[in-house]
Parts: structure tokens; sequence; C-alpha cells
């Protein structure tokens, strides 16, 4: 084996403190298999080839806009080998952004009905008397939101965005 310089190499807290991340996160990556497997020293201290801290960057990058581990894991296999996983690559970021515009329109249908149930819950508390339960939870549970319905029965509105969310 070759002779290689020490200054090639990053010691796994040198890598770590670099890109940010903790030294338990590199030893997850390697598990994963998104950050291959060190050379070890003679110690038996990892010793990452110095292009890791691109890696390791990349990988941070990636999760942060929502791709996983298992994910990269495909597509890095695929690029390790030679291969070029760039359609993939696109297509999984398209996924993503749909499921994120869902979600979108998932919080701003939650965001109205949160408006509508503080104005509804306003009008109570102005006719309620201090020190008088005015009941604001049950109206959840009311088919309209807007008065008290004690059968437990869910809100027609709540229903509606439950509905919407497992879809």
């Amino acid at each position: 084996m070759p002779e290689t310089d020490e200054k090639d190499f990053l010691s796994s807290g040198e890598l770590a403190r670099m890109a940010g991340v903790s030294t338990d996160s590199l030893r997850h990556y390697e598990r994963r298999k998104v950050l291959r497997r060190p050379h070890r020293a003679a110690n038996g201290y990892r010793q990452y080839p110095a292009a890791a801290l691109q890696r390791v960057q990349l990988i941070q990058s990636a999760l942060a806009v929502g791709f996983t581990l298992d994910e990269l894991a495909t597509i890095f296999a695929v690029r390790d080998g030679g291969g070029a996983p760039c359609r993939a690559v696109r297509a999984a970021a398209n996924a993503k952004l749909s499921s994120v515009e869902n979600q979108l329109r998932d919080l701003t249908a939650l965001r109205r009905e949160l408006r509508s149930i503080l104005k509804d819950w306003d009008g109570l508390l102005a006719h309620c008397g201090p020190g008088k339960r005015a009941h604001l939870l049950e109206t959840l549970a009311s088919p309209t939101g807007n008065h008290h319905r004690h059968d437990g029965a869910p809100g027609r509105r709540i229903n509606q965005l439950k509905k919407r969310r497992s879809k």
C-alpha cells in the first residue's frame, strides 16, 4: 500500500467540526451508506479523505431540502458506481415539491379554520360573564363550529380538515 501523507486525511473530530455535524452523525452516515467507511490509522482512529468534507456538506444540503438518507444512499450508489442518477434526483425533488405544495395547501386551510375558530370564540367570550365557562373546546365538536354540541360528534369543519390531511 502506498504511503500517504497524514495531512491528506481528516480525523472524525476535524471532519465533524469542519462540516458542522457531530462525530455520531458521521458514523450514522457510514452505517446508512451515504459516507464511505474511512481508512483506519494504526491506532484505530478513523481517517477520512479530504473529499469527505464535500460529501458531508452535500448530504447536509440534500437533507435540508427533503431528501432522505435512504434516497441518498441509492443515488450515491449509482453515482459512485459511475452512473448518472440525475433524472432520478430531479424526479425525487419534483415529488418533494408536490408534497410541500400539498402541505402548504393544508396549512393554509388550517390557518383559515383557526382564524374562524378564534373569531367564533371571541364572540362567545364577549357574551360570557367573568369567571363563567364559555365551553370553547366544545364548539370544536359542533357541526358548524359556532354553537355547543354535547353529543361528542366531531365538528363539520374539523372533519373536513382531517379528511383533507389523510389524503
